[in-house]
Formats: structure tokens, C-alpha cells, sequence
């Protein structure tokens, strides 16, 4: 049980061993057959997949596809979550269908979240962020909605349950007997959300893309093997996904919604956010002898992160300044007086952004 991976439990972030041990592919192999990759392709961040080279093939040939990108609302967004958000603006652009399942059904299942609650909190945190980043939920090829409030995502959740047991789940999430039964069904909507926009009434079947982080491999496992056993009958076909790293948190271990001292939170004020990120963990050497001798830690660095995931556009910028941190020429605080820029003039515009973005969220759901 130990090496298994659970979307609700924290585990050791090993990409290597992970993409091994999973079968897992490297993005790195097909990167060059991607026409216009997502900046966080050629970056790394997004660095392993399944089908994706399939996906590509679409992308490629202007043909039609399906990108699935839901939210657990069970606390509040933070910057880590905005690379979703910012793949999602990509696949939107090279024409994708997005669906968007809010999961307050697994929120209720695996956090003891009542619906109303979820639904304010998807309202309030994930709605209105994403649209304020720059998301156009307003498309006619965007499909939003509550896992609670949607009968054919039942109907296929109840067909999904058919092609599996409680030993395959146990082997997937490492479910115990103890298990409340809710929290060993919500696994079955994530395979009925994965597989919706494969449905008759959204044209039928499809290839669909889900880019994920690596903890929630195992739904796109099941719903894969679900596919397979659902193909005769339903004509689905197994989904592709793309796997990102996750944002360092600001002490260094994984940023989380749940603890504070570890994120920045998009509904943070600009002042606090500044605040976060000047007092950030760097890769800064002990003294600025060590420092200018050995050069920084850049690959340990949270600010570096920050600007390789959010604010620096320019690849050769970028590559500039990793090479001024590893050759000991560039200084911590100069770097962290610059990323505190970068955040309070993308806080300033996100705060602004968010007002109009509140009022198109309660029309969608």
C-alpha cells in the first residue's frame, strides 16, 4: 500500500519512480510534434502523459476533441492552481470542447462537505478565478456543472460500477473495509465525468485529454479500463492526460489549500501576497561568499519556480536567469524584488478581474 499514489493522501513526489512504476510516458518524446506546445510543455512542468501523442494528432489536423478539468471545492485556490487554468486557455484556443465537472459529490464523500457549502466555494474560489485568468466559460462548447445536479452523469456512474469490484478500487486507491461506502463510489463519478463529453448528447465518441497532476492518476487508470469494458456497448474510447509538477509551496514542502504558511492564495490581498513571496524559501547559499563561489540552488528555489511557472514569458530570459543564479552573479533579493513585482501587478489585475468574473459565475451554475 505504501507505493500507491491516492488523490486524497499525501504520498512521496518521485516523478521519475512515479512515471516508472505507472508506465507512465515522457512528454519530452513527442514535444517536437506539437505545433505550438503549451509553454509548461517545453518547460518541463507538464512532463509525462498517456495518449497524449494522439491528442496531438487532432490538434494537428484542426479535428475535434474533449478536455476534462474539474474541481474538488474543499478550500481555496492558490497560485499553484493557475497552471491548470493557463493549460486550460491553451486547449481552448487550438478548439477543444472543456468540460468542467465541479466534484461536490466526492467533496461530500471525502471531506464531509455539505452541497450548499461546495457550491459556494466553487462559486466563490474556482468560478470567478478562472474566468478572472482569462478562461471563457461563456463558449457554447463549455460544459460546467455540479456532480449532484446532473442525471446523465449518474446514468453513466451506475453503468461505470457495473465494469468493476471492490478489488480492483482496493488495488487502485487502497480502499479499507472501513471505508464509507459515498467515499468508494465517488471514484465511479470521476470515470463518468472523464467520459460525459464521450456521450451521445456531446456528439457522441471522442478522444479526451485530462491534464492532471500525478495524484490523480489512478482515476484516469480506472476510467481507461472502465472505457475498454464499456467500448461494445457505448462505443467509448479510453481517455488520454498529461501530468504536471506541482508547485513548490513557499516553505519548500508542496503548496496545499489547507496550510496557509505553504501558499499564495488568489483571493489573498496584493499586500499579504507580497509579503508571501518576500519571505519565500530560496536556493540562496548561507553567506554571499558561498553564494558567488558555488552559485544558487536554482532547482530548489521557489522564487525561481514562481517565474518559471507564472511570470516570465521569454524562454531566453528565463534561461538568463538560471544561468545568473547558478553562476553565483545573481543576488536572492534582487530576485525576490522583482518576482514581488511580477505578483503585485498580477494581483492588482486579478482583484479587478474579479468582480465582473463573480457575476458570470452564478449564471453557470
Amino acid at each position: 500500500m505504501a507505493d500507491l499514489i491516492n488523490p486524497w493522501a499525501s504520498f512521496s513526489l518521485d516523478y521519475d519512480k512515479l512515471v516508472n512504476k505507472f508506465g507512465i510516458d515522457k512528454i519530452s518524446d513527442i514535444i517536437g510534434d506539437i505545433e505550438n506546445p503549451q509553454k509548461l510543455m517545453k518547460r518541463g512542468v507538464i512532463f509525462g502523459h498517456r495518449e497524449f501523442d494522439e491528442i496531438v494528432k487532432l490538434i494537428n489536423q484542426n479535428k475535434d476533441f474533449a478536455v476534462v478539468s474539474g474541481m474538488m471545492p474543499s478550500g481555496q485556490m492558490h497560485i499553484g492552481h493557475k497552471m491548470v487554468v493557463d493549460q486550460l486557455k491553451w486547449y481552448q484556443s487550438q478548439g477543444a470542447m472543456l468540460s468542467l465537472p465541479i466534484a461536490d459529490l466526492e467533496a461530500y464523500a471525502a471531506r464531509n462537505m455539505s452541497f450548499e457549502k461546495g457550491r459556494e466555494i466553487a462559486l466563490k474560489e474556482y468560478l470567478t478565478n478562472w474566468i478572472a485568468l482569462g478562461l471563457d466559460l461563456e463558449r457554447d462548447n463549455v460544459n460546467v456543472y455540479l456532480q449532484s445536479q446532473n442525471s446523465l452523469l449518474h446514468n453513466l456512474a451506475f453503468k461505470s460500477s457495473s465494469k468493476t469490484n471492490f478489488s480492483q478500487l482496493k488495488s487502485i486507491y487502497g480502499f479499507e473495509h472501513s471505508t464509507n461506502i459515498a467515499h468508494l463510489q465517488s471514484p465511479l463519478f470521476q470515470v463518468a465525468d472523464i467520459l460525459l463529453p464521450q456521450s451521445e448528447e456531446f456528439g457522441g465518441p471522442k478522444k479526451v485529454v485530462v491534464p492532471v497532476g500525478i495524484d490523480q492518476d489512478p482515476h484516469i487508470r480506472l476510467t481507461r479500463d472502465i472505457a475498454h469494458r464499456l467500448h461494445e456497448s457505448e462505443g467509448f474510447i479510453p481517455p488520454a492526460s498529461t501530468y504536471h509538477r506541482f508547485l513548490t509551496g513557499l516553505t519548500g514542502d508542496k503548496m496545499s489549500s489547507s496550510k496557509p504558511s505553504t501558499a499564495i492564495y488568489l483571493n489573498d490581498d496584493t499586500k499579504s501576497a507580497i509579503k508571501k513571496v518576500k519571505s519565500a524559501k530560496t536556493g540562496g547559499r548561507e553567506t554571499l561568499k558561498e553564494q558567488e563561489e558555488l552559485g544558487g540552488e536554482v532547482d530548489k528555489c521557489v522564487i525561481y519556480e514562481m517565474l518559471l511557472y507564472h511570470f516570465i514569458e521569454d524562454d531566453s530570459e528565463l534561461e538568463k536567469i538560471r544561468h545568473d543564479c547558478l553562476n553565483g552573479t545573481l543576488r536572492c533579493g534582487e530576485c525576490k524584488m522583482r518576482t514581488a513585482e511580477f505578483m503585485e501587478e498580477f494581483m492588482d489585475d486579478l482583484h479587478e478581474k474579479q468582480v465582473e468574473a463573480a457575476e458570470i459565475a452564478k449564471t453557470l451554475i
